[in-house]
């Protein structure tokens, strides 16, 4: 059964995660007396209520008491060893991203679960402080927003991310932020604080200009231009800043890979990315869901490219090429993006954190004493 577009969320059905012992298809047969129910409060109570979302499905948040906050990773392909993440799941709602697999760990759904029941780790400030201050800990740039954002929606009432930017702050230690929200702009104060120490560098996540896909693909995020503000007020109060162009989607949004990366130049970012669309377990079924719905006479399009750029899978989960693709379409693509960041000036600089300022506060106040 075709799901439909739900406002305000990505999903369009909320099917049960590959780790469940049963699973239920619901399917429309010369049998079935109910038809496609113009109101779904007329169809039986035994109907699968997971191809039957609701009008607007509703964001719960519960709490998580993390036991520890840094994760660790040996991915050859990305650029930091060390992550921490606030949340699980997004509210955000992006319908590409690559954390909803994780969601079926929790026994939810990778679907709509992962942007309406988000869990927030309201101890984690706490928690990273006592994992910073141990004795055998070696100081190095921790990633945030490599999972979930940690600026989605709930963050303006929660404020974990800030409370561990300042926890940051306390331990001079380096920290880079990717996001796409414009709530970033809100700890600016704190944010140019460890600018001033080389501490800090932010990434603003930017696949699109055109703000109706953007709405289609990240229905809760800011607007492209609002990103672009925010790009202007980091900068201006001397904060690094870059674009990530992610993710790029043959046939969709390709085709501005340069308009992104000329608009990020002159909004003031220092330096640029691109990370390939990526389609890992339950991701590729949301995708191609979403794509028949809003996209029917390019879908089939769409996916045969991503095949082509991907060995003839859907994805394909080689550190080699995993975050660019493989194939004539992909070498393009490099070859576009390294003449547009050689013409903006994009990536001319290189910007190191500062590992050697880490200071834990108790320690500074120990040392003193002789």
């Amino acid at each position: 059964m075709q799901g439909v577009p739900i406002k305000g969320r990505g999903s369009l059905s909320n099917h049960d995660s590959r780790f469940a012992a049963f699973t239920r298809e619901a399917f429309l047969d010369d049998w079935s007396p109910y038809g496609v129910a113009a109101n779904p409060s007329e169809l039986p109570a035994e109907f699968p209520p997971e191809v039957v979302p609701e009008a607007r499905p509703p964001t719960t948040v519960s709490t998580e008491r993390a036991r520890s906050i840094i994760s660790r990773n040996t991915s050859p392909d990305i650029p930091f060893d060390q992550s921490v993440n606030a949340y699980r799941g997004c509210e955000h709602g992006c319908i590409y991203c690559y954390a909803r697999p994780s969601h079926a760990y929790l026994d939810l759904s990778p679907g709509l679960d992962f942007e309406t029941r988000l869990y927030a780790k309201t101890n984690a400030p706490e928690v990273l402080r006592k994992e910073l201050s141990r004795p055998g800990y070696v100081p190095q740039h921790i990633a945030m927003g490599t999972n979930t954002d940690p600026y989605q929606p709930i963050e303006r009432r929660l404020r974990i991310t800030a409370a561990l930017l300042e926890v940051f702050d306390e331990f001079n230690h380096p920290v880079s932020i990717t996001t796409k929200s414009t709530l970033i702009t809100r700890d600016i104060p704190l944010l140019a604080r460890l600018a001033r120490r080389n501490l800090v560098r932010v990434f603003i996540s930017l696949g699109t200009l055109n703000r109706e896909l953007a709405r289609r693909m990240e229905p809760r995020a800011a607007t492209p231009g609002a990103r672009l503000e925010a790009v202007r007020a980091l900068r201006q109060a001397g904060v690094p800043v870059g674009v990530l162009i992610a993710p790029v989607i043959p046939a969709l949004n390709d085709h501005e890979l340069e308009r992104v990366a000329i608009a990020a130049a002159e909004a003031g970012a220092i330096d640029a990315s691109y990370i390939l669309l990526r389609l890992p377990r339950e991701v590729a079924g949301l995708f191609q869901e979403w794509l028949q719905a809003h996209y029917p006479l390019k879908a089939a399009h769409v996916m045969n490219l991503m095949r082509a750029m991907r060995g003839g899978q859907e994805y394909d989960a080689d550190f080699r090429h995993r975050m660019r693709g493989q194939g004539m379409h992909a070498q393009m693509l490099r070859q576009r993006f390294a003449r547009i960041c050689a013409r903006t000036g994009l990536n001319t600089r290189r910007i190191e954190l500062d590992t050697t300022a880490f200071q834990p506060p108790g320690r500074a106040r120990q040392l003193g004493l002789f």
